[in-house]
C-alpha cells in the first residue's frame, strides 16, 4: 500500500491548485494545463465520490480515504510521466488530509498524513473563497469555505509547503499563477 501512495521520481514541475470546495481551482487547473500545453492530474476524488453518490446515495466515508488517495496518486504518477516541463494538479494527499481531519473529528489514516508530508510539489496555489458558491452534488459546506481556508493555510504553513494565495477573479488568478509557474520553469532550467 505504501507504494501506492508515494510519488514516482519524474522530471516535472509539480504545482498544486489546493484550498476550499468551489473555489475555482479545478477551472483554473485545466486553464493552466492548456496554457502550457501540459498535463492536468484532475481530482480523483470528485469521480469516486460521484460515482458512489449515484449509485448508492451516499457521502464520503473514512473508509473511502484511502482508496481515494491511491487513486489520486496512482493517477498523477501516470501523469506525470506525460510532461518534463509542469503537471498541474487539481489536488493531492495534504488536501485529502485538511478533509478528513476536518470531518472526522481531526482523524486522518495515518499513511495518508505520512505521504501527504513526504509527496513533493513545487509550489502550491491556495485559492481564496472570492468566488461565487456554485452547488452540486458532493458540495456541502457553503458556510464554512473562511473555517477550512484557513485549516489549508494552517495545512500549508504546517508542513512547510511553499505557496501563494490567489485572490480575485479568474483572470486575476492565471496571470499570477503563470507569473509564478513561469519563474519556477526559469530557475530549473
Amino acid at each position: 500500500m505504501e507504494k501506492k501512495l508515494k510519488q514516482e521520481p519524474s522530471k516535472c514541475i509539480k504545482v498544486v491548485l489546493f484550498g476550499p470546495e468551489s473555489t475555482g481551482k479545478t477551472t483554473l487547473s485545466r486553464q493552466l494545463a492548456r496554457h502550457y500545453n501540459s498535463v492536468w492530474v484532475p481530482e480523483y476524488a470528485r469521480e469516486y465520490l460521484q460515482n458512489k453518490w449515484n449509485n448508492e446515495r451516499k457521502t464520503c466515508e473514512p473508509k473511502d480515504l484511502l482508496p481515494i488517495a491511491i487513486g489520486q496518486m496512482q493517477l498523477e504518477n501516470k501523469l506525470a510521466q506525460k510532461t518534463d516541463t509542469v503537471l498541474i494538479c487539481d489536488t493531492d494527499l495534504l488536501e485529502t488530509k485538511v478533509y478528513s481531519e476536518a470531518y472526522y473529528m481531526g482523524t486522518c489514516h495515518p499513511k495518508i498524513a505520512i505521504y501527504a508530508q513526504q509527496n513533493s510539489y513545487d509550489l502550491y496555489f491556495l485559492t481564496y473563497i472570492d468566488t461565487p458558491w456554485e452547488a452540486d452534488d458532493l458540495r456541502d459546506k457553503p458556510d464554512e469555505r473562511e473555517r477550512m481556508f484557513n485549516a489549508f493555510e494552517k495545512a500549508l504553513r504546517d508542513h512547510k509547503k511553499p505557496y501563494v494565495v490567489l485572490k480575485g477573479n479568474k483572470q486575476k488568478r492565471f496571470k499570477l499563477a503563470v507569473e509564478k509557474i513561469d519563474k519556477l520553469l526559469l530557475e530549473n532550467k
